[in-house]
């Protein structure tokens, strides 16, 4: 049976962030948590499966993800760019078009994965 609620270094290793990354995600509202008696952060399975994405690799020969959340999207005419925060100190921005942002629905705190294939980076959520 699977867990429900998980650690936060368990939630941490699951996603693939360090635990102080959690933590700030935790500070800033993108991953929601819950507190037990002894006031340590428990993260619920959904919110891990939230933030991983239903459909990781989504049949992708690219190897390079990095994963993480988006902080921000500018759009411009037919052009987006995507701005992906991924484990400390990185980060990963990728200019798209504006029919990719509305067909994968990207915003601010929706979790997605930036997949690097040669000099492209492609979004995927």
């Amino acid at each position: 049976m699977k867990k429900q609620l998980y650690t936060a270094s368990e939630a941490a290793r699951a996603l693939g962030i360090s635990l102080d990354t959690l933590r700030r995600w935790d500070r800033q509202g993108l991953i929601e948590t819950t507190r037990d008696s002894g006031n340590r952060r428990q993260v619920p399975a959904g919110e891990i499966d939230r933030l991983r994405g239903s459909q990781a690799g989504g049949g992708l020969s690219a190897r390079n993800r990095l994963r993480g959340i988006v902080s921000d999207v500018k759009v411009d005419g037919l052009l987006a760019q995507v701005e992906i925060q991924v484990t400390d100190p990185a980060h990963v921005v990728a200019i798209v078009t504006r029919e990719s942002i509305e067909e994968l629905g990207l915003k601010p705190g929706v979790p997605a994965t930036a997949v690097v294939k040669s000099t492209s980076v492609m979004v995927e959520r």
